[in-house]
């Protein structure tokens, strides 16, 4: 469980940063879970799993809200 957080993790800030935003929010959540189900059997990298996991969330939510944001105003100047 530990290894999958991980990996979608990483998966989930790489995703934000190139602009797959609420694909990259989907992905951090289904990390947070393992990651707090790996926590909890003790696995050892959990920890950095889950917190890629929230960082990767909170990024593609981030830029999502932003995208809403700047497409709604853009509509709003036509």
């Amino acid at each position: 469980m530990g290894v999958a957080s991980l990996v979608l993790g990483i998966i989930s800030v790489v995703w934000s940063c190139l602009g797959g935003t609420w694909l990259s929010a989907v992905v951090g959540i289904i990390g947070v879970i393992l990651g707090a189900v790996g926590k909890k059997k003790g696995a050892s990298c959990a920890t950095a799993g889950l917190v890629l996991s929230i960082i990767g969330t909170a990024l593609g939510l981030l830029f999502y809200i932003a995208c809403v944001a700047c497409v709604a105003g853009l509509a709003s100047v036509a």
